[in-house]
């Protein structure tokens, strides 16, 4: 049996402190594309679809600071750096997954209902 939604998202509660970390939209795609492995920023910047640089950055220190995701500098010349899913990172591999699979099956009906949301809303 699981705990009220009440009692798992209280201010204090790791699980909402949890959520807040990967709810993010800019989280998951950034996640769900180190999930095939280490990357640098321009292929994630590619893989991402529409994420700024500088947005790219944040994301990637905000889940490095929440132990997440590595970043790893090689000492090259040019400096070469990539990043990967740690440990803790790799256990939401297969939620990002399913959550992925979920939004291919259901993604045009959320679609569908917008647009038919929005031609009401205009009459």
């Amino acid at each position: 049996m699981r705990p009220p939604a009440g009692i798992m998202f209280m201010t204090d509660c790791p699980a909402r402190t949890a959520m807040e970390v990967i709810a993010n939209k800019w989280s998951v795609v950034t996640l769900y594309a180190l999930a095939d492995g280490p990357k640098r920023h321009s292929e994630l910047v590619a893989l991402s679809g529409g994420i700024s640089h500088k947005v790219l950055t944040q994301t990637l220190r905000r889940l490095q600071s929440n132990g997440l995701v590595d970043r790893r500098r090689y000492a090259e010349a040019p400096p070469r750096v990539e990043y990967s899913l740690t440990p803790l990172g790799e256990t939401l591999r297969e939620p990002i997954a399913m959550l992925t699979r979920w939004a291919q099956v259901h993604g045009e009906a959320l679609v569908d209902f917008q647009e038919s949301t929005a031609a009401t809303e205009t009459r």
